[in-house]
């Protein structure tokens, strides 16, 4: 139940031309305090719910819990979340052994575009792929929960 990810900027939209697979994701937050994150999610027509624990130190590792639930209970949640519902497509790209998840933000966080890799440790080694720009693992900035309350559009260039 631990996640370990690397979170990256993306400095092309080649990543599409790679994509094997695409979904709308909408999510909310039922606990966005950072000690605990309470996700409710629809990823294309299914429902789940997750949380995560506080990272550890250096951003990259942190406990997850992820359950499928009916699309109807999630859509019923999501009206319960706190304000500032994420809207994004994720594109699945692989790379290598890996696969990378990258997602467009809509709405508030228009603008940005962001990839995660999931890793087996903390210091595995991974292909990068040429569209793959700075690492933002270490800046909670970059956290769905923190762009739930702070959007994108709203930060200071």
């Amino acid at each position: 139940m631990l996640e370990i990810e690397r979170k990256f900027l993306v400095k092309s939209d080649d990543f599409k031309k790679q994509a094997f697979t695409q979904n709308n994701i909408a999510q909310g937050y039922l606990s966005a305090v950072p000690e605990r994150t309470v996700r409710v999610r629809i990823k294309g027509k299914k429902g789940f719910i997750t949380i995560k624990g506080i990272g550890q130190q250096g951003g990259m590792s942190r406990f997850e819990w992820e359950n499928e639930i009916p699309l109807d209970e999630a859509q019923e949640l999501l009206k319960l979340c706190e304000k500032g519902k994420i809207e994004k497509t994720r594109f699945e790209i692989k790379s290598g052994k890996h696969i990378f998840e990258v997602d467009e933000f809509y709405g508030e966080n228009e603008g940005l575009v962001m990839a995660e890799i999931e890793l087996e440790s903390e210091t595995e080694p991974f292909e990068k792929p040429e569209w793959l720009g700075e690492e933002v693992t270490n800046d909670p900035r970059y956290y769905n929960a923190y762009l739930s309350k702070n959007p994108f559009k709203e930060w200071e260039k």
